[in-house]
């Protein structure tokens, strides 16, 4: 299904509009005319404000002011418009040509825009402007002045480090647009603005190194956001999940971030970063698989220990995903691989447990994630408590009411547990699970070798904008494996991946000073 229609009148500072509006498409001479064509526009919608002027000097010069309440700055507006155009003293004019004198003259705002499209001025109120119409001139004057509230920079909730920067996006483009600029002040940072959702007319912008980024990648994203055609995006996941690559995959293939220096470093490395209006996440493509593993505090501290912590989040996903299919089918299937004192054990936990083992892993898996779940979404203060109290409690009152075994609760644990080391890839891992679990409750550990084949063709097969999402994986050149399974020193790090920037591929002189 085709979700995507090219559109044209991107580049607009105001967003587009495809819908006709009554009595034409330019203003009129007449200043009743004009506000009659947009009271019939604004038709039943009480936010929007109609602020009659005359001039104390030159009655004659009548004008209104249009705005909407509770989104446009009242000081510039009150002080720097209102105040100029009743008190302004021009003795020689015509009506025509006052509008303009006026603008050059007497307004004190700082982003004016003259223009005579009825379509832009809609668009300028309703996204928070103002404007200026005066009777006799067939044009209007649009004031920037847009005073939207939001929360201010505040530490990444979904992201947080021991080490590292502490602001974080907010809900804001301009706001994010300003902490990924204050830390890369290059004129090779590019910005292009762009406006998706007929309804919404979400605003986005379009950031890349244009001396380091693939001009074939930006091109094709610049390409997909063209062909978008949705009512509205509300956050940047409603284009992260249309736009994506093998949208069937339960793997992200494009990546996402709440944090201005992990965006920063990926556009180093040669990605383009989209930022979307009224989202905290600004997505980054292209998107390959050792990213699911990496955190922005690995390359602040110490390349021996972040490497280690790194592993460990590799080791703990293969925990997570694969623990549960081997405990089933070791138990089920090839009791003969397991120590005699180890499957005794196991076999006198299981006395008098009146499931099978599959089910037991099943109901205890789906009890964790319910637990999971409403610590989520509980309130903070007592989320974590009701998380641990219930899985506690649970637990225990299961294994002393025989319905699982001791055993089946350390192997949920682990895997649990396991799990929440990666938030990257804590979706896909949960899917996995439950299809690996049945290949193992079915086939045995025959079933689980087969489900890892199955997987690891499935990752070669995906591509993150024409790039591989395997890259680097399998090759033994020390340039592909360097920031992969571990992280290298940064003296090491001097080239960027080939195939994302392939226009300047180093990042760091050779007479970089190393360790001893």
């Amino acid at each position: 299904m085709n979700l995507w229609k090219k559109r044209k009148g991107q580049e607009e500072d105001c967003p587009p509009n495809e819908q006709k509006q009554p009595g034409g498409t330019e203003l009129a001479f007449s200043l009743e005319e004009n506000l009659a064509t947009l009271r019939s526009i604004f038709e039943s919608d009480d936010m929007i404000q109609f602020r009659i002027l005359e001039n104390k000097s030159q009655k004659a010069i009548q004008g209104c002011v249009i705005y909407v309440e509770g989104m446009t700055d009242h000081q510039i507006l009150d002080e720097y418009v209102i105040e100029q155009v009743i008190s302004s003293d021009v003795p020689r004019y015509t009506r025509t040509d006052y509008l303009e004198e006026l603008q050059k003259k007497a307004l004190l705002a700082s982003n004016l825009c003259l223009t005579q499209d009825l379509q832009k001025i809609t668009d300028a109120v309703l996204v928070g402007n103002a404007v200026l119409l005066l009777d006799g001139s067939p044009k209007a004057i649009i004031i920037y002045c847009k005073n939207l509230e939001s929360r201010a920079v505040e530490e990444a909730s979904s992201e947080q480090a021991v080490r590292g920067p502490r602001d974080g996006f907010t809900e804001q483009l301009l706001v994010n647009l300003s902490l990924i600029r204050r830390r890369v002040t290059s004129a090779d940072l590019k910005c292009q603005y762009k406006y998706i959702g007929r309804v919404t007319k979400t605003k986005v912008c379009i950031c890349y190194l244009k001396n380091i980024a693939s001009d074939q990648i930006v091109k094709e994203l610049e390409h997909r956001l063209n062909e978008l055609d949705i009512d509205g995006i509300v956050d940047s996941g409603y284009i992260q999940e249309i736009i994506k690559d093998s949208p069937f995959s339960p793997f992200d293939t494009i990546g996402h971030s709440e944090r201005p220096d992990s965006i920063v470093g990926k556009l180093l490395e040669g990605r383009v970063a989209l930022v979307v209006d009224g989202s905290p996440f600004v997505l980054t493509v292209p998107f390959i698989f050792p990213e699911l593993f990496q955190t922005p505090e690995d390359y602040y501290n110490n390349f021996i220990f972040a490497s280690f912590n790194r592993m460990l989040r590799i080791f703990g996903a293969v925990l997570a995903l694969f623990v549960p299919a081997i405990y089933v089918s070791l138990t089920n299937f090839h009791q003969e691989l397991l120590p005699t004192p180890l499957l005794l054990s196991i076999a006198a936990g299981r006395y008098d447990v009146p499931f099978p083992t599959v089910i037991e892993a099943f109901l205890m898996l789906i009890v964790f994630e319910i637990l999971r779940e409403a610590g989520a979404r509980m309130p903070t203060a007592i989320g974590q408590t009701v998380s641990i109290v219930g899985a506690l409690v649970l637990g225990e009152a299961a294994v002393d009411a025989k319905f699982i075994a001791p055993s089946m609760i350390i192997i949920v644990a682990l895997t649990g547990i396991s799990a929440l080391m990666n938030t990257k890839v804590q979706g896909a891992i949960l899917v996995l699970r439950f299809v690996f679990l049945i290949l193992a409750a079915f086939m045995g550990i025959y079933g689980v070798i087969f489900g890892a084949l199955c997987l690891i063709t499935h990752l070669m097969s995906i591509r993150s904008f024409g790039i591989p999402y395997m890259l680097k994986e399998g090759s033994i050149r020390y340039t592909d494996i360097q920031d992969t399974l571990i992280r290298a020193p940064w003296w090491y790090m001097r080239l960027r991946p080939q195939l994302i920037a392939s226009k300047n591929r180093v990042r760091m002189s050779r007479h970089a000073k190393k360790g001893t």
